[in-house]
């Protein structure tokens, strides 16, 4: 049998991606870092300040590939962000079905699929044309500055309550509350924030739960042609999403859903921007170019910077003779890394619309956690660009956008635009 590869510790001069200080460097410098990472013969072993503990970062999109489709090895329970979140918050909340490993995760993940049928898929479809014709109409007659408040974040925030039946009431409330609870994930703040803002975020996580119950205890009585329904009125070998899981996938729906399509899209007219030859491509053959248009972007910008695994059993990564990782350890999937990895995408810093093929890891690596909504957010994407783009096609970025210094998303507060 091959000997192991040695893994190796950061040496001086090594970027140290626990370093808060790491995620405000300009995105040149962290793509290079990243690329000088790839090039050293195994993953570096980092130890995390925040948790105590140390992890290995894999960087290369084989790597990545291999973590995310070997779910045996590379287990998502206790939890995928760092921090991992702490048993209490589990129990009195549920586990998100992205902390979820087999026989659990399985189960959860046929109900979900079993409840998006093609009658709920074809409304979706429509609601989102209606949705952007409607932002699109508010962008012709207001005039707002700022992309991501009038158009970025409202599309798939109103996509994912319109699918999941949630009333107009409260989405105002809701909106607030999940804006709250994923604020400051993954984000370098000051002592006193980071004292007093899990308490505030698992506040807004309650309050935004206890009302997707009420409205879930209502679709029992009262089932509609929504998801809710479906999802609370589903009978898988006599198993239906209980009030506390129908509280965690909602919540993960609203987070995960909303965060990363807004991102992309913010992200997505900002590169259509900087780089005028490509935006000239797009917009000479929308149709034929949008799709791949929507998964370089996805590429590019990576919204989800990194998710964590922990290490299961003994395991040799790529093979025998490859890198050890002992029963036990973290691992940390750094999806951007991946998607510049130079032995998979030539040229790999570049903004190409028409790269094909374009395996990108934008909705994870494959394997059982592959992101549940991607069909989804490649739509609202398509949709939205193409309504922006056919009746604005002047409509562009204005100066760069406002970028939250994150290790766990690539988050824009905010994009100036004009048309």
């Amino acid at each position: 049998m091959d000997t192991p590869t040695k893994l190796p510790t950061p040496t001086p001069g090594t970027p140290d991606l626990t370093d808060p200080r790491f995620w405000q460097l300009p995105a040149p410098a962290r793509a290079a870092a990243f690329a000088e990472l790839r090039r050293l013969p195994a993953p570096v072993y980092f130890g995390d300040r925040a948790t105590g503990r140390g992890f290995h970062a894999l960087v290369r999109h084989a790597d990545v590939v291999e973590a995310s489709r070997t779910p045996a090895v590379f287990r998502s329970g206790p939890g995928v962000t760092t921090p991992e979140p702490a048993r209490w918050v589990r129990l009195l909340f549920g586990d998100s079905m992205v902390n979820l490993d087999d026989p659990r995760h399985a189960q959860l993940r046929r109900i979900v699929s079993r409840a998006f049928t093609p009658r709920l898929l074809g409304r979706v479809e429509e609601d989102a044309r209606r949705i952007c014709t409607a932002l699109v109409d508010g962008v012709e007659r207001d005039r707002p500055e700022d992309f991501v408040g009038a158009v970025a974040g409202e599309l798939p925030f109103q996509v994912i309550c319109t699918m999941m039946g949630v009333p107009e009431r409260p989405r105002r409330t809701i909106l607030e509350l999940v804006n709250r609870t994923s604020e400051d994930i993954g984000v370098a703040r000051p002592l006193r924030r980071r004292l007093r803002m899990p308490g505030r975020g698992l506040a807004a996580l309650a309050r935004m739960q206890g009302i997707v119950a009420a409205i879930g205890r209502e679709r029992r009585r009262r089932p509609a042609e929504d998801l809710i329904s479906a999802l609370v009125t589903a009978d898988l070998d006599g198993r239906r999403l209980t009030g506390r899981e129908l509280g965690a996938f909602f919540s993960l729906l609203l987070v995960a859903g909303v965060e990363t399509t807004r991102n992309a899209l913010a992200h997505g007219l900002h590169l259509l921007t900087v780089h005028p030859e490509q935006r000239a491509l797009l917009l000479a053959d929308l149709d034929g170019r949008l799709d791949g248009a929507v998964d370089e972007i996805v590429r590019h910008a990576t919204p989800i910077v990194q998710f964590r695994r922990t290490v299961a059993v003994d395991h040799e990564l790529g093979g025998p003779g490859g890198p050890l990782l002992r029963a036990g350890e973290k691992v940390v999937l750094y999806y951007g890394s991946a998607n510049r990895d130079e032995t998979v995408f030539p040229d790999p810093d570049a903004f190409d619309i028409t790269r094909t093929p374009n395996p990108h890891l934008g909705y994870g690596g494959g394997g059982p956690h592959y992101c549940l909504g991607a069909h989804l957010a490649r739509q609202e994407m398509t949709t939205l660009f193409r309504e922006l783009f056919t009746r604005l096609p002047e409509a562009r970025s204005v100066g760069e956008p406002v970028l939250a210094p994150s290790s766990f998303d690539h988050r824009v507060r905010s994009l100036r635009f004009t048309f």
